[in-house]
């Protein structure tokens, strides 16, 4: 019965899309947010600034995506097409390149030969992909998967400064939002530091400063900006 194991690395496809797209769009949301409420803005105010926030930022973020998962999805195909085109013209070259590859990562060279030749009746092109240009399953690009995936976790991650926006007095708006982002990103990183086998605290620390950043910024600009309107 064959035996897989679970490695943290199968992670990584969908990992970095969501954690990325929810920490954009909460930290994002939450700055836009707190910006506009500092320039002494009204809820409503805050409302439709952050709704707008989060409608542009999950299409942004998914167009961004796609453009750049397309790009090496396109860079893959090139790279598996002249591979093809070399395996078809000069087989035998291609079997003493996947051979030398074996050896290099310390197999013996008869034994080496013995399993390029293996690898080569099987399926050539899958031999080169994986083991010469680095290419496998897990690492093919997926556009549209990723582009999903990043616009859906950036409208979730925006949806909390929204909803405390909406909820919190009027008159501790800025702390409220503040209070419930901090919290948010600390699920986010622990989450992301479970999933990708780090360390816990580490990883929450790190998106809190960035987060705190952002925020502080777009407060003393809203500030600023509002007070001289």
């Amino acid at each position: 019965m064959p035996h897989h194991e679970h490695h943290l690395i199968d992670n990584i496809g969908w990992l970095r899309a969501a954690i990325l797209g929810a920490n954009d769009g909460l930290i994002s949301t939450a700055s836009l947010i707190i910006g506009v409420a500092a320039a002494v803005a009204t809820r409503q105010d805050a409302l439709i600034a952050g709704s707008a926030g989060l409608v542009a930022g999950a299409f942004s973020m998914a167009a961004g995506e796609y453009v750049s998962v397309s790009s090496q999805s396109d860079a893959v195909k090139a790279d598996l097409k002249r591979e093809a085109e070399e395996l078809g013209s000069d087989p035998e070259g291609e079997l003493l390149e996947l051979t030398n590859i074996y050896i290099g990562r310390g197999v013996e060279p008869e034994l080496a030969q013995q399993v390029a030749e293996q690898m080569t009746g099987h399926n050539a092109l899958e031999a080169h992909a994986r083991d010469e240009l680095g290419i496998t399953d897990l690492a093919r690009a997926r556009p549209l998967q990723a582009a999903v995936a990043s616009a859906i976790a950036f409208a979730l991650g925006a949806i909390l400064p929204l909803l405390v926006i909406a909820l919190a007095p009027e008159a501790h708006m800025i702390g409220s939002v503040l209070i419930a982002t901090m919290f948010g990103l600390v699920a986010l990183g622990s989450a992301g530091a479970v999933a990708g086998g780090a360390v816990v605290w580490r990883a929450g620390t790190r998106v809190c400063i960035l987060g705190a950043i952002a925020m502080g910024a777009s407060a003393i600009l809203g500030h600023f900006i509002g007070a001289s309107l």
